[in-house]
């Protein structure tokens, strides 16, 4: 039809071939694509082939959530790990697709390099690894952090502490001092002294205690002390001696912390942040790709929007010409020419606005998909997009209350608050525990070794106290016997002696000992529990709101998208209907019925009828995935997996561990869980 309007505007109107020829230029092949196309149902525009290849997030090469191992390397876990340093560098794969300045993308690629480049998901990539670290402080028995979206670093119930790490304390100590005595009839320093004597003391101390708690709220424990000492005082019975002693035993805590639940409540809670990070991190994910898909398409609208501002000022300007030519000859009023030139100035106001919109939405698709825009290679790139905006198949539900469904069980926000609530039911039933008082049982046995140098005596008999008469007078020649202790010698003795005594057990220890410690009102720990019924209450009214508000974002991103295939079908007629008014009032010009000045008019009309199509188009499939997003279904549509890309196969650690084809494994139990726990209240 244009072929045949244009061949008969040029046999019959001479003088206008030049315009007619400007009416030919006004259809543009990308253009006439989009009219032909658009009423026919076409494949999700996720790819820009139905064979393109899934894009994996790959796996995380780091799990923070391990300690080194002490074996073979017993100093591994006392030495920092390496952390890479993370690369500023734009991927490869952008690198490849350059061809000198301009970058020919689709909407796959712009995807793909999305999730490679963008710093928002490089920034939130480390939020689930900042979690494992979490994890592996809460398994050594302490509290880790809270990571985006987590209500709770851990448990505010105050539970006796508890080490899971075993511990090893040593105490090395030499103590060498003189102790001035001041009692002469100190043991060891003689009798009838009048000047100050020195007491000598040399000690040396050697004491290792192993010491680890359990999840039932246990602590096992072993003390090996050992006391070498030397002095000069002449009392002891060992000069030097050695004392040893091993002792063996446990706590155990009978009502405050007393059960596993309570014990691992941190290290659940940590476990539970860990799956929160992971949705955090699927969420930043699902954002990054609605961003870049609506970006995208916002760049193709633009593009095309500047070849019909172009056509539109092309439009003016030959009529403008044509009007100023029948002015000079006489044949046109000035006011026509005027009218003219100001529909000129204002087209060419449009087309610089286009090209300004154009520049700016390459510029923020530009940062989404590279790491440094300011790159050598992409500070002057221009990206042109090669996916056009077709008509997406129908993907709404079959009902509202499905799509609804759909959401709560697919969305990171509602499955997030799903797991706080989990983590505050864990806080609720470690702070009724600690309302109890504390109860520890101890129970320890023992055994003591003594052993070191003792002195070798000879007794000789020697003539005593004299014995006396009646009257207290000495009977000469009379004594009682005495014996006279000589050193003779030293038997030694030492460390093995002492621990060949403990292991006989020739000195045993037994103990048995019971704590109760009773708070009188126990404000602190009413507290905590206050707090925690409080914190599960609000939490659970999140979650209403939460779903309220999925609720409304799905209604809204389905009523959008109804609407916007409504507004396809509206501006696909107007479309059609403009087509044929201009095709008639070009028959109606070669009959000499019509002016110039009407079929440009007309032409322009068909212009702006091809944009406003162009604009329905572009707002119907940025309305598709804005209702993947309400839905939770952007990983899955838009083939981005955390399977490995080679095998196939789900990796143990992924950079959203725990997710599959955009969905959180598992959280069917956690709902059944919240649901089971709601019951038993």
């Amino acid at each position: 039809m244009r072929g045949e309007a244009y061949i008969m505007m040029k046999t019959f109107v001479r003088p206008l071939s030049a315009a007619a020829r400007a009416c030919t230029l006004a259809f543009s092949p990308a253009l006439l694509t989009y009219a032909l196309n658009a009423p026919a149902a076409q494949a999700p525009a996720a790819s820009s082939s139905s064979s393109a290849q899934p894009f994996s997030l790959g796996v995380s090469k780091y799990n923070y959530s391990r300690a080194p191992r002490p074996f073979p390397n017993l100093l591994a876990p006392y030495k920092p790990i390496k952390i890479e340093p993370l690369a500023m560098s734009n991927s490869p794969k952008i690198d490849q697709m350059i061809q000198g300045d301009k970058l020919n993308l689709s909407l796959q690629d712009a995807v793909e390099l999305a999730l490679q480049n963008n710093l928002d998901i490089l920034v939130q990539r480390y939020s689930p690894w900042l979690a494992d670290t979490a994890v592996l402080k809460a398994n050594a028995g302490g509290v880790g952090g809270a990571p985006l979206g987590a209500a709770f670093a851990g448990s505010t119930a105050s539970i006796p502490f508890l080490n899971f790490d075993p511990t090893i304390t040593s105490t090395f100590s030499i103590d060498d001092r003189k102790v001035p005595v001041n009692n002469p009839l100190t043991s060891g320093t003689g009798t009838g002294l009048s000047a100050l004597t020195a007491l000598t003391i040399h000690t040396s101390t050697f004491n290792t205690q192993i010491s680890e708690g359990f999840h039932s709220g246990t602590t096992f424990f072993t003390t090996w002390d050992n006391t070498r000492s030397s002095s000069t005082s002449a009392a002891n019975l060992f000069n030097p001696y050695v004392q040893s002693s091993i002792f063996v035993g446990f706590q155990q805590q009978l009502l405050n912390g007393f059960g596993t639940s309570v014990n691992t409540r941190n290290i659940r809670i940590a476990k539970n942040n860990r799956k929160i990070a992971d949705l955090a991190f699927a969420q930043q994910a699902i954002t990054t790709i609605t961003n870049t898909i609506n970006t995208y398409w916002e760049l193709v609208y633009a593009r095309e929007n500047v070849k019909v501002q172009q056509q539109a000022v092309t439009v003016a300007e030959k009529l403008y010409n044509d009007n100023k030519k029948q002015l000079e000859i006489g044949t046109m009023a000035p006011l026509d020419v005027t009218r003219a030139e100001s529909e000129l100035a204002t087209d060419r106001q449009n087309l610089i606005v286009a090209q300004t919109a154009q520049l700016q939405q390459q510029q923020i698709l530009k940062n989404a998909i590279t790491k440094n825009p300011l790159a050598s290679n992409t500070i002057n790139l221009e990206i042109i997009p090669t996916d056009l905006p077709l008509r997406p198949e129908a993907i709404e539900a079959p009902s509202f209350e499905q799509a609804l469904s759909e959401a709560f069980a697919k969305r990171p926000d509602v499955q997030e608050q799903a797991i706080n609530l989990l983590n505050g039911q864990i806080d609720v039933k470690a702070t009724r525990n600690a309302l109890l008082p504390t109860a520890t049982l101890t129970a320890q046995y023992g055994s003591v070794g003594l052993a070191g140098n003792q002195r070798i005596f000879s007794s000789t008999i020697i003539a005593g106290v004299p014995i006396v008469d009646a009257t207290g007078t000495a009977i000469p020649g009379e004594f009682v016997p005495a014996a006279q202790l000589t050193q003779t010698g030293t038997a030694k003795g030492g460390f093995g002696d002492a621990m060949t005594s403990v292991f006989h057990s020739d000195f045993p220890d037994y103990n048995v000992q019971l704590n109760v410690q009773i708070p009188i009102r126990n404000r602190s720990a009413q507290a905590d529990n206050q707090r925690a019924l409080l914190t599960q209450r609000q939490l659970e009214t999140q979650m209403q709101q939460l779903k309220n508000s999925a609720l409304l974002d799905v209604r809204n991103t389905y009523i959008a998208l109804e609407q916007d295939r409504a507004r396809v079908e509206a501006a696909a007629k107007a479309r059609e209907l403009q087509q044929q008014t201009f095709d008639a009032e070009q028959k109606k010009y070669q009959l000499g019925a019509s002016t110039v000045y009407l079929v440009i008019q007309t032409q322009r009309d068909l212009i702006s009828a091809q944009g406003t199509e162009l604009r329905a188009l572009t707002d119907l499939v940025e309305a598709k995935a804005n209702y993947e997003r309400a839905l939770g279904r952007t990983l899955e549509v838009n083939r981005v997996t955390i399977a490995d890309a080679k095998t196939g196969q789900v990796e143990q650690s992924t950079l959203i561990p725990g997710t599959l084809h955009g969905q959180v494994v598992g959280m069917d139990k956690v709902y059944r869980e919240i649901e089971s726990k709601n019951g038993e209240k």
